[in-house]
């Protein structure tokens, strides 16, 4: 082992007689001092140089030349299996080491139970675990990790593991590590008797076991053996030698072994000094130890930080305490210096020096530890756990808090200590921290006191039980409903008997918690006459209707007698005590009823419609009202369970003259001659015109009579709404009548100045003022727009582009600079690069040229655009206006870099026809392929038929670096395509053989398409048809083009791709009356286009008609899963499945898209017996069309849900997380959805059930992750008091460091997500990677566009000392760009996907060293 660490010196038998010192006989090999058990050990490549040893365990593998008897060679599958299993195990506790310095028992344990679980536990596993029970295992005391390892041995033993001596090695080593008394004559007798020989290293650990005990002679018998072996003497040897004098009491001799070494041609080296100087520490001789270490420095040798830990372990544990700070003082804080500093500080507190330990810890160096988020609090974590763990005194960890606290060092020792105890189960311990924080003033909350009650819970163990309820009684920690319901009152047969055992301990039992929790128990069992005895009882304290909501509603559901549920109904209405809250009542009440009828499933709400009716009619009788915002949530959820006939009867709750509709409606499809007879009989009668008046001008517009609206609207100004005026604003609008449309906009505002327009009205009156000439007119509409905020989307953008480039084709230079300064200025859109292409549209219509140029400069340090460049340049070139492309040339040098410019000029030179330029361009060395760039160039080309463009830029590009050379061919044949020009394409194919391209198979069937609509022979086998945008569909081959002149599938073809899907359903019918047939591409198209556009009876036709005229026709995957998909939408889900399967049977594969759809259709159904028919058609398909493995468990629960079965929800999900089959610590084993569904429905007992069910398994099973997922979607639905108050109770969610930042990367993916992230570091602020959440929340700001929140995060990194990754700075960059602001720092001058992948190569690189 010696040799995984420093160079093994190697010595002949002459070596022996080397001059021994005082007392010593002149012959070899007589008693020599050996090292102490830990130095010696450690030295030889011992487990106290935590840092050297990360990869320790490789040399399980390496050391078979130790072993004596080799076990016979397991079986070919066996031994694989045993191989995978080793270099995982592997991994696990080389990480573990790397690290942390250290292994835990939890890990260790279960690398040894999942390795007898296999059965075949090879050699090298039983080394690795033995090697793994010493000084690697510091929370565990010594005589612990010896039965531990005795435990593994007998194990391993009995499952077959043939033991050889590097095994009894590994023994020796873990002995002399855990200071093990044994004897070493019987140790080599048991290796003996199992016919193993000792080699040089058992030998050495063998002198050091005698040498521990200062028992020189039995020392000086092995080191005979040796001799007589000629085995050589190691440094490590010597080392051992010093202990041993030094504990037989002879110091002298133990100095002198330095000497000795010397003669014998073997310089002392760190290892012999610090075993001296340990030596010293056990003796308490503080001035030889410091003296040493002089003597040491000046002869330049190094001693490292362990070492001088070593010296504090030594002083501490021999009783010499009082020196420990002199050595501390002199440590260097050397790399690796706080796992050292925390394993010393286990094994003192293990050992029972937790002072000493704690003197350790404070002297931690304040940058190096837990400062990664630019904070240094919150140490001594580990600290506290390890006392926990020993269980020391409740006084004594106190103290330690307060020290904590006091020197700002832990934010909530106390506090953490609690949940420590509370983690390991220390009740005692618990109890008594709970104590000392109520006396200190600390809130002591019921949930702190679960995992307790839990425990006893498992045991139905009454008393103790009622112990820890005594317990909280005297702390005057009240419980509430949810300690009663969870965690007391499943131990009790009846409420009488917890009742009589709490009055014994003088426990109140008239609290409102313990009345809400017997309410819930007795409604879920059903029992409504109770409940109604118990809220009618004047006993029963007051209470609101929401602590017990859930269970009533489940009450309800399991009873039919309609009178109970009147009667407790209307006792909650009237009784003040159970709608306290406001609004009061009415809202309370009219949620339950809501809560109530939306937990009922379809068939349930039908099955009871009659019950329903008569509890409606009853409520009215009791003269029950609830609000109208509620009722119309009940009208929706009847109408959507088929039983709009309730309707009618719930209505009487509510008040109708708020329900009223408006009474335009009745006048709806009248003609104007009506509508005119109407007007004036109201006009006479002295009735409401409003309503009528609209209609009327509203069917005038869409008349387009402009001059009767108005003459109307004159006529009935005085009763003229904000809709009449709307209208026939956009009717002037459309007839360019600005100064109408302006006076009607004026005299709406001195109506009702509140008043606002949709945003097309006011684009509409933009446009045309601007068109007549009213400029300052059609700001000021821009204007309002923005005072009265009005709603801004894409199409409102677009239309901004299409007004501003109207006018800059009219050549109005003032007008277009102006407009686009206030939509920008007004942040009605931001300034894309279309959005500023008219500013320099307007130059290029008028042909100034310079004007233009300076524009496209100006757009750039504006707004970090360059609009129409490729044009300019164009324009440029054709001009032959150097100078002036020389100046852009340098512009853009400098703005984007010279291989942007590069490409620009490139792609400028190509489309004005100078191909010996562009040939130079793309010829300058060092020049790389942008694969964006070149597709931009080759898709205008395609755009603007440009032949001639589209060849040289392949031909160019040749040989141009990183070029993707299929890609380029690719787009050629597009264009060949769309002229139909077969004799080009075949002239393509023979090129890209003679470059010996190899093709995608899009390419492939590009191809193969254009050569047979020429009628060419294909020149390779075709790959088989599927549906892709980019395949023209070809003729059927019994129909010629000279057939079908017009060509209807190419018809049918272009109408698809314009969204005409109708339309071309017409041309297919036509065409069939003709017996004309398409072919089976031709039909699948047409029915994908239909079934996108919603028509599935039209899709199905088409579909029969393929069927009847082509045998064996069978959609293609994709038409096949949209079909899925759209029956899913019409709620044909039994087609849905059938179309699966059929899909399924025809060997095809559906689309993620359309099986995640299906599967959640059926779970709102609640239609388990589909979703597992659905799954077990899917299979082994699954990873093909790579189906989250949760999709049927989460949607199974769902189901369940839906069908009211809460209790085959919670124990179907409690099974899979307990079993092992969904492991908590994996990513993609999330039921983040299940919470996410029940919140965003308002599914209230549901979610108590899981959430009570996510805390359970915390709880009792240490499963964090439904906790944690609940915690997340708390957090993401807005519900921020409900996650602080999980995160309160479940503290180690903010361990779950991997599920959080993959809830911050998903939310920093989607612009406005900010606050969740926020909101997420507000409440679990200790994030160990902080650099990278500041990534994401960049990512976020720039979403944003938020420059202020970007700037800030920027400036605090800086103050935190955090380097932000080139990805970080690029966005950051764009974002300051944008906004018209400088960059204070060098842009990262490659492109956001380069740096992206860089920083996903790094950090997969990073992850493969990670757990």
């Amino acid at each position: 082992m010696a040799g995984l660490l420093r160079t093994v010196w190697r010595h002949g038998p002459g070596l022996w007689l080397f001059r021994l010192g005082r007392g010593m006989a002149a012959i070899a090999p007589s008693p020599v001092p050996l090292h102490s058990a830990r130095a010696a050990v450690s030295r030889s490549g011992s487990s106290r140089h935590l840092i050297y040893q990360t990869r320790l365990f490789t040399v399980a593998t390496q050391e078979t030349q130790e072993k004596g008897d080799a076990q016979e060679p397991p079986a070919s599958s066996v031994r694989i299996k045993q191989a995978q299993y080793f270099d995982w195990a592997l991994n696990k506790l080389d990480n573990s080491i790397r690290k942390t310095g250290r292994i835990t028992r939890t890990l260790l344990l279960r690398i040894f139970h999942d390795v007898c679980r296999t059965g075949c536990p090879s050699s090298n596993q039983a080394l690795l675990l033995l090697r793994s029970c010493g000084s690697l295992l510091p929370e565990l005391s010594p005589l612990d990790r010896t039965e531990l390892a005795h435990t593994i041995w007998a194990k391993l033993k009995d499952l077959g593991v043939v033991y050889d001596v590097s095994h009894y090695n590994a023994l020796l080593k873990v002995y002399l590590q855990n200071e093990h008394t044994f004897s070493p004559t019987e140790f080599l007798t048991k290796m003996e008797e199992a016919n193993i020989q000792p080699n040089r290293v058992t030998y050495q650990r063998l002198i050091a076991a005698y040498c521990n005990k200062g028992d020189l002679d039995g020392a000086s018998q092995i080191l005979g053996f040796m001799k007589s072996k000629e085995l050589p003497i190691t440094e490590s040897v010597f080392s051992t030698l010093v202990t041993g004098h030094a504990r037989a009491g002879d110091m002298d001799n133990a100095e002198n072994i330095l000497s000795v070494m010397k003669d014998a041609g073997i310089e002392p080296g760190p290892d012999t000094y610090v075993t001296l100087l340990n030596a010293y520490a056990e003796k308490g001789d503080i001035n030889k130890i410091e003296e040493t270490l002089e003597k040491i420095e000046k002869a330049d040798n190094y001693i490292l930080d362990r070492d001088l830990m070593d010296i504090i372990f030594t002083l501490a544990k021999a009783g010499h305490p009082q020196y420990v700070q002199n050595i501390l003082e002199k440590m260097r804080y050397d790399r690796g210096y706080i796992p050292d500093a925390m394993n010393l500080s286990l094994n003192l507190v293990t050992q029972g020096l937790e002072d000493t330990a704690f003197q350790v810890l404070k002297s931690f160096p304040t940058s190096s530890l837990d400062t990664q988020n630019g904070n240094d609090i919150d140490r001594g974590n580990f600290f506290l756990r390890q006392c926990v763990n020993m269980e020391k005194p409740a006084a004594k960890l106190k103290h330690f808090c307060d020290e904590l606290k006091a020197a700002s060092l832990h934010t909530a020792p106390l506090q953490f200590a609690l949940r420590t105890a509370l983690e390991l189960k220390k009740d005692a311990l618990a109890i008594d921290l709970m104590k000392i924080m109520k006396k200190e003033g600390f809130p002591v909350r019921p949930h702190y006191f679960w995992p307790l009650l839990a425990e006893h819970q498992k045991e139905k163990n009454v008393q103790a039980t009622v112990e820890i309820l005594k317990a909280m009684h005297e702390m005057q920690v009240e419980p509430d409903v949810e300690t009663y319901s969870d965690y007391v009152l499943t131990n009790f047969d009846d409420f009488s008997s917890l009742n009589n055992l709490l009055k014994e301990q003088g426990c109140p039992v008239q609290t409102r918690a313990l009345s809400a929790s017997e309410i819930r128990h007795e409604a879920v069992t059903g029992r409504l006459d109770k409940v109604l005895a118990l809220l009618s009882s004047a006993d029963t304290p007051s209470m609101d209707l929401f602590q017990f909501r859930g269970s009533l509603v489940q009450g309800f559901r399991r009873s039919n007698d309609v009178d109970l549920w009147s009667q407790i109904t209307e006792l909650l209405y009237k009784d003040g005590r159970y709608c306290q809250t406001p609004p009061g009542p009415t809202e309370a009440v009219g949620y339950f009823l809501y809560s109530l009828i939306d937990s009922m499933s379809d068939s349930e709400v039908q099955a009871k419609e009659e019950r329903l009716r008569q509890y409606f009619h009853q409520l009215k009788k009791m003269n029950i009202v609830i609000p109208p915002n509620i009722f119309r949530g009940i009208r929706n959820l009847l109408d959507s369970r088929h039983v709009p006939e309730l309707i009618k009867d719930a209505v009487l709750l509510t008040d109708r003259e708020k329900l009223s509709q408006n009474g335009i409606t009745k006048f709806v499809g009248l003609p104007v001659t009506e509508l005119e007879e109407k007007l004036t009989q109201f006009k006479a009668e002295n009735q409401p015109v409003g309503d009528i008046l609209k209609q009327l001008i509203l069917v005038l517009c869409s008349e387009e009579n402009m001059q009767k609206a108005l003459e109307l609207k004159a006529r009935y100004e005085p009763d003229m709404v904000v809709g009449g005026y709307a209208a026939l604003i956009n009717l002037c609008c459309r007839h360019d009548n600005a100064e109408e449309a302006m006076n009607l906009k004026e005299e709406l505002c001195r109506k009702d100045s509140s008043a606002v327009l949709d945003t097309m009205k006011y684009l509409a009156l933009v446009k045309v003022l601007v068109k007549c000439g009213r400029l300052e007119d059609a700001i000021n509409v821009l204007k309002e727009m923005k005072e009265k905020d009005v709603p801004i989307k894409d199409t409102t953008v677009t239309s901004f582009f299409h007004l501003l480039n109207g006018v800059a084709l009219r050549g109005d230079v003032e007008a277009v600079n102006q407009l686009h300064e206030s939509i920008v200025a007004l942040g009605l859109a931001k300034p894309t690069g279309n959005l500023c292409s008219p500013l320099i549209t307007v130059h290029l219509e008028k042909d100034d040229l310079p004007a233009a140029v300076e524009s496209v400069f100006d757009c750039c340090k504006k707004y970090a655009h360059l609009p129409r460049l490729h044009d300019v340049l164009c324009r440029l070139i054709e001009k032959g206006d150097t100078e002036l492309l020389q100046k852009a040339m340098d512009f853009m040098s400098q703005e984007r870099g010279e291989m942007m410019m590069l490409y620009d000029l490139f792609f400028a030179f190509l489309n004005t026809g100078k191909y010996k330029e562009a040939k130079k361009i793309i010829e300058t060395p060092g020049l790389r392929a942008r694969s964006g760039r070149l597709r931009w160039f080759a898709e205008k080309c395609i755009v603007n038929n440009n032949v001639e463009a589209m060849e040289s830029l392949v031909e160019l590009t040749q040989k141009l670096f990183e070029c993707d050379r299929d890609e380029m061919y690719y787009y050629q044949l597009k264009l060949c395509k769309q002229n139909n020009d077969g004799q080009r394409a075949d002239a393509i194919w023979t090129k890209m053989q003679e470059e010996n391209v190899i093709p995608r198979e899009r390419t492939l069937r590009l191809l193969a398409d254009i050569l047979k609509m020429n009628n060419q022979e294909v020149p390779f086998d075709m790959p088989e048809a599927w549906y892709d945008d980019d395949v023209f569909p070809t003729l059927s081959s019994s129909s010629q083009p000279s057939e079908l002149p017009s060509n209807p599938q190419n018809k049918i073809f272009i109408l698809c791709k314009k969204g005409e899907a109708e339309e071309a359903y017409n041309i297919l019918l036509e065409a069939q009356k003709k017996d004309i047939m398409l072919d089976s591409l031709g039909y699948s198209i047409l029915i994908r286009a239909l079934l996108t556009e919603g028509c599935l009876e039209k899709a199905l036709q088409v579909k029969n008609i393929a069927e009847t005229h082509i045998k064996g026709f069978v959609l293609n995957d994709a038409a096949s899963s949209l079909l899925i998909i759209t029956q899913v939408r019409r709620d044909y889900l039994k087609d849905a499945v059938s179309s699966l399967k059929t899909l399924l049977e025809s060997d095809r594969m559906p689309s993620q898209l359309a099986v995640t759809r299906l599967v959640q259709a059926l779970a709102q159904k609640g239609d388990l017996q589909s979703i597992c028919a659905v799954e077990k058609m899917i299979g082994s398909l699954r990873s093909s069309i790579k189906l989250s493995h949760m999709l049927f468990i989460n949607n199974t629960v769902l189901a369940h849900i839906k069908n009211n079965n809460l209790d085959g929800a919670v124990e179907y999900l409690e099974a899979l997380f307990t079993s092992g089959e969904l492991r908590s610590e994996s990513a993609s084993y999330s039921i983040a959805f299940v919470f996410r569904k029940l919140i965003e429905e308002k599914v209230e007992p549901a979610l108590e059930r899981l959430s009570a069910m996510a805390e359970r398994l915390a709880n009792q099973f240490g499963i964090y992750r439904p906790v944690t997922d609940l915690f997340l979607q708390y957090i993401s639905a807005g519900r921020v008091d409900d996650a602080k108050f999980l995160l309160e109770r479940y503290s180690a969610i903010s361990e779950q460091k991997r599920t959080l930042v993959a809830f911050i990367a998903q939310a920093s993916r989607h612009p406005g997500q900010v606050h969740k992230i926020r909101t997420l570091l507000e409440l679990v602020p200790d994030f160990p990677d902080m650099k990278n959440i500041y990534a994401f929340l960049m990512r976020c700001h720039a979403l944003d566009g938020d420059v202020a929140s970007a700037k800030a995060l920027y400036e605090k990194m800086k103050a935190e000392e955090l380097h932000p990754d080139e990805l970080f700075l690029k966005r950051l960059a764009s974002l300051l760009k944008n906004a018209g602001e400088p960059v204070p720092f060098t842009e990262p001058p490659e492109s956001f996907k380069f740096y992206a992948d860089k920083l996903r190569k790094e950090q997969e690189e990073h992850s493969s060293d990670e757990d």
